[in-house]
């Protein structure tokens, strides 16, 4: 990843799980609790692809993972948030440009529902069984409905900030250079080269002209 994508991701999941430590997660909304880490990853992944998406989302649920007051295995968030970031990042549009909101609703809604699933699914594996307690249906009906409510808010912004790094200034002008050299060498070679190419073989047809003239002139007088 480039430094602006590094530096760029780095301070919005830094502030993403700030938000979500200290402020949505000390809601005590019924279910699950809305994860604004997921909608930055995402956010990051339909610009970055699915490289970029990956990358993201392991540093980023590693972060979930260290920081306090986490209760889980390190490296749990991770593997789901890089699988996320992955997924995410295979359905980024082509052209960068987004052409109506139901294609990144439906990620967010497929991403809330598959990465509770995997959180839960590698719990089990550990042996966290919190799932079955809480309830695991409602715990997809209310992260799928928190992250769709908050979405609009999140992943615009973050897209938006994306695309705007990713203009580099420093890239343009040098690239902007390049095309103006290739432009005045083209130029050059294509339009004055031409020119001057021409205008030499000319003086040199004059010169052997006035030579032959001169050679003849002087033949005359010989003659005479």
């Amino acid at each position: 990843m480039r430094v602006n994508r590094i530096l760029l991701s780095s301070a919005l999941v830094v502030v993403a799980l700030v938000i979500q430590v200290s402020v949505l997660a000390r809601l005590h909304l019924p279910g699950a609790v809305p994860d604004l880490l997921l909608l930055t990853v995402l956010g990051l992944a339909l610009v970055y692809g699915h490289v970029g998406g990956a990358l993201v989302g392991f540093g980023a649920g590693l972060l979930a993972d260290l920081a306090p007051p986490a209760d889980h295995a390190a490296g749990r968030y991770a593997l789901v948030l890089c699988v996320i970031g992955y997924l995410a990042g295979l359905v980024k549009p082509e052209t960068g440009q987004l052409k109506s909101a139901t294609g990144p609703m439906a990620v967010v809604v497929a991403a809330a529902v598959g990465s509770t699933l995997m959180y839960a699914g590698v719990g089990a594996l550990v042996g966290d069984t919190a799932a079955r307690h809480v309830g695991l249906g409602s715990l997809l009906f209310t992260a799928a409905l928190y992250d769709l409510l908050l979405a609009p808010f999140v992943v615009p912004g973050i897209m938006a900030l994306a695309r705007r790094a990713e203009n580099d200034p420093l890239a343009e002008s040098t690239s902007a250079a390049a095309r103006a050299t290739d432009i005045s060498s083209g130029w050059l070679s294509g339009g004055t080269g031409l020119k001057i190419g021409s205008q030499r073989n000319g003086l040199r047809v004059k010169a052997a002209r006035a030579r032959m003239a001169r050679a003849g002139r002087i033949k005359g007088v010989k003659r005479l």
